[in-house]
């Protein structure tokens, strides 16, 4: 899905609040429309949906301000460093379930913290087997990282119905894509190639925090008048 398409599922998603829409795929006449707007103007607290959209993009941008980090040092050889940035991405993912968890309970929150957990860890495989130039492991890796992006994908969509798994497939594997793009750049010694990637993997990130957000802006409403 290209730029345009994010923004039209984050506009159908808040829109779709206000509307009392299915939000993929509801419909109503223009003056029910216009009369439910007003009213849920009236109500939604716009600071409590900012704080939302705020807070998910900090945690999703330090997901991948982290990664970055463990990357650029690990394909320098700066093991001290590299333990750090890598402890630090763990508390992230931390971070990210227990925000979760303020929505859909505790048991949630640790199973997405797991899963989280597991994407790091195999990504960590994924660049000791690139660096070695071991490709039967790299590809092995690589199978399991794209898997653990799906069932992320499919937790997330099971929780929230305004989450489609296809859509969040989408994401998590565009998520991959241009991390692997900045990664494979470091290895290579390519510092210019790696900051253009990252740029994309700082973009994508976001647009993806901004649906979640709006996901569960859309199930949650009364939790953000």
């Amino acid at each position: 899905m290209n730029n345009t398409g994010w923004s039209m599922v984050i506009v159908a998603l808040i829109v779709g609040v206000g509307l009392g829409y299915m939000v993929w795929g509801g419909s109503g006449s223009s003056s029910t429309s216009a009369t439910a707007t007003s009213t849920v103007s009236s109500v939604m607290s716009p600071e409590k949906e900012v704080a939302l959209y705020t807070a998910m993009q900090k945690l999703w941008s330090d997901h991948v301000f982290w990664t970055r980090e463990y990357i650029t040092t690990f394909a320098a050889g700066d093991t001290g460093p590299a333990t750090a940035a890598a402890n630090r991405l763990m508390k992230n993912q931390e971070d990210i379930g227990a925000a979760v968890a303020q929505f859909y309970g505790n048991d949630a929150g640790s199973k997405l913290t797991d899963l989280l957990k597991q994407h790091i860890s195999i990504a960590v495989e994924l660049l000791n087997a690139a660096k070695k130039n071991d490709m039967a492991k790299f590809n092995d890796a690589n199978t399991r990282w794209k898997t653990n992006g799906d069932d992320i994908a499919t937790f997330l969509s099971q929780a929230n119905p305004n989450w489609p798994v296809a859509t969040l497939k989408e994401m998590m594997a565009m998520h991959l894509q241009t991390t692997t793009d900045e990664a494979t750049a470091a290895l290579k010694g390519d510092s210019a190639g790696s900051i253009v990637a990252f740029d994309k993997v700082f973009d994508h990130i976001n647009k993806m925090a901004d649906a979640l957000s709006a996901g569960i802006i859309a199930q949650f409403p009364d939790k953000f008048k």
